[in-house]
């Protein structure tokens, strides 16, 4: 039986760099903002010290990277060690993800003007939405995120370029810090506070299992540019925003004036204070444009391009929430968290992850929606994530680690760690939020390990045992007679007619099931296997029973990818099949537009000398044919009958 499992290597440097920026650079709308309500201006030097250790953890996941080519997350890093690291590792990274939905959502409305009472509606709806789209496995997704977020980028250098007349002021009104920040522990605090801008970093890691090689060389021109802009672009919008109007004579931070003095809880300080808190950026680019081109072309121009960071903070929700399912299908699939995690929809999606991933937001969303609130339950899990990873690779003897290298990530762990353990005493809020999320991830663990019971199964053990004697016993002939007759199998609705009519021409069979699997990364060592999926065991070994039962030379072929029309193509014109045997769907027409049209695509590159044959799930029997069969000829591959229909794949 031929069994192929894909991961496709089709990352360059130049796509993955955009979308790093899609995750490191959306913090930058959030935390330049976060940065001047804590320390006022002092906040450049602050930044300048944030832009520091972004640098020394930049340089530590090229290491990471280069140890781990097949996907180097947390997750997979502290397995090494020890499974209950790696589950807690995961956990925190998990946490970030929720958190990350939320505020992104949060940010998204507040960037477009959305009134703050109406946020949270919005929010919840388009979480949901996401969710739907994602049901749905839109192949568009990803395709759309990188457009967006090079659109951003190029937003993000007008503003840049804008912002250069406000620099010499804003440069004047740099300070060393307000009295009320003074100590070292309030100046330690302060820059805890804006360590946030650290979060997207741990992306980079998980995509190497899709970078093309070497994943070393890649990672590092994928690293370095990204990092070059977030940390030039931080500091001009840093010096830049000190020179706004509203905040040049600014001297004690708003946060002492409002929270620490005033008593008033993030989300009731004023409104002014709110739009550079919460939208620095937008705030930024609406000044900067007024003073080159007037107050109403700058204002519209400030419309815009805030739009398009609405835009990047919408698609990092949608990326967090596909984070999220692939953390718990990883976990799931070893056995951490319950298997019914991994269990995939129609389109490749884990579905009952993605469900949980949509929970968990809105959860957070209910109890809390405003952003700097969000913003302090951020932080511990992006920097737990990357303690641990970090940590984990120094004390793992078996990666090839020079001296010098271990003992930076030595180095950098103890920062990561003792950031981690002040924000665990200075942040109750953010401690509780991840300690239950923990705790609950390890308490089902716990009850996995000595209270589960066994699943009931979903086929009978006897159809599961001759399922699989028939597939063992189908082997690649060793010369492959014509004519060939492929099955795109899905489902065992087709199986008879694809047997009589093999069987009718004298020809083999071959049956090929595509696994769909959409996740944005994933462990090594965690792409589906034929023997644990269910679905596949019927369908092929469905097939397999019957061919066997009339002699009918059958070849199954597993193979798990994201692309279905692509495959079936594929392995049709490899083997020299002259038909090709799709089924329809029942799916709706909407399900079908949001995915694509697998028919259209395959009937738009099938080889003309291919017959294509579309049929539905009507009743065969066995030398009853449902109309003539067609001859190996070299006529055009026949159109579907019902254009639009993908196949039952």
């Amino acid at each position: 039986m031929l069994v192929t499992q894909k991961r496709p290597r089709d990352l360059h440097w130049f796509h993955a760099g955009p979308l790093l920026f899609g995750d490191w650079g959306t913090s930058r709308l959030y935390v330049l903002g976060l940065a001047f309500y804590y320390t006022a201006h002092a906040s450049v030097l602050y930044l300048g010290v944030m832009s520091l250790i972004m640098i020394v953890v930049a340089w530590a996941y090229t290491v990471v990277c280069r140890c781990f080519p097949e996907g180097g997350g947390v997750y997979t890093a502290a397995r090494q060690l020890s499974p209950t690291l790696s589950v807690i590792g995961a956990t925190l990274l998990l946490c970030d993800y929720i958190v990350t939905a939320a505020l992104s959502a949060v940010e998204a409305f507040h960037y477009m003007g959305v009134p703050h009472a109406l946020t949270v509606y919005l929010c919840l709806v388009t979480i949901v939405g996401i969710g739907l789209i994602n049901w749905l496995g839109a192949r568009s997704a990803g395709r759309l995120a990188l457009g967006i977020a090079v659109l951003s980028l190029g937003a993000s250098f007008v503003i840049g370029l804008m912002c250069i007349p406000l620099l010499p002021k804003g440069l004047s009104t740099v300070t060393t810090g307000h009295g009320s920040i003074g100590t070292p522990w309030q100046m330690w605090e302060s820059l805890v506070r804006i360590v946030l801008a650290l979060s997207g970093v741990e992306a980079v890691a998980n995509m190497t299992g899709l970078m093309k090689e070497p994943v070393a060389r890649t990672a590092r021109r994928t690293i370095w540019p990204v990092l070059i802009e977030v940390i030039a672009l931080n500091m001009i919008f840093g010096i830049a925003l000190n020179a706004l109007p509203a905040l040049s004579d600014v001297s004690t931070p708003s946060y002492v004036v409002h929270e620490v003095r005033g008593g008033l809880s993030p989300e009731s300080v004023p409104e002014d204070v709110k739009a550079y808190r919460d939208t620095a950026v937008k705030a930024l680019a609406t000044h900067s444009a007024s003073g080159l081109f007037g107050v109403e072309t700058g204002r519209v121009i400030g419309v815009v391009l805030a739009s398009i960071f609405a835009a990047l903070l919408l698609s990092a929700v949608n990326t967090a929430v596909m984070a999220m399912v692939s953390v718990m299908y990883s976990l799931g699939h070893d056995g951490e968290l319950p298997r019914r995690l991994t269990k995939l929809n129609y389109s490749g999606v884990p579905w009952i992850g993605l469900v949980v991933a949509c929970i968990l937001p809105l959860a957070v969303l209910v109890f809390e929606a405003d952003a700097k609130a969000l913003g302090e339950l951020y932080a511990i899990g992006v920097v737990g994530a990357i303690a641990i990873n970090v940590v984990s690779c120094a004390a793992n003897k078996s990666l090839a680690i020079g001296r010098w290298e271990r003992r930076g990530l030595w180095a950098l762990g103890a920062l990561m760690s003792i950031i981690e353990l002040t924000i665990v005493v200075a942040k109750p809020n953010a401690t509780i939020f991840a300690g239950s999320v923990i705790g609950a991830v390890l308490l089902m663990r716990f009850g996995m390990r000595y209270f589960h019971g066994a699943p009931t199964p979903a086929i009978t053990e006897r159809e599961m045992v001759d399922w699989v004697a028939a597939l063992e016993r189908a082997q690649m002939p060793a010369q492959l007679p014509h004519p060939r007759v492929m099955l795109a199998a899905r489902g065992r609705g087709q199986a008879q007619f694809a047997v009589d009519l093999a069987k009718k021409r004298g020809a083999t069979l071959f049956v090929v099931y595509v696994r769909t699997l959409r996740l944005l990364d994933m462990a090594p060592d965690t792409i589906p296997q034929l023997k644990d999926d269910p679905e596949a065991l019927a369908s092929l070994g469905g097939v397999a029973v019957l061919a066997r039962h009339h002699r009918v030379p059958m070849v199954p072929i597993y193979v798990c990818s994201a692309n279905i029309a692509e495959e079936i193509l594929d392995y049709t014109v490899t083997f020299g099949c002259d038909t090709l045997i799709l089924g329809k769907t029942k799916r709706r027409a909407f399900a079908r537009a949001v995915e694509g049209d697998v028919v259209t695509r395959v009937a738009a590159h099938l080889p003309s000398e291919v017959a294509l044959i579309t049929r539905d799930d009507s009743p065969h029997e066995i030398g009853e044919h449902a109309g003539p069969i067609p001859a190996p000829s070299s006529s055009p591959a026949s159109k579907p009958d019902e254009p639009g229909s993908p196949p039952g794949l």
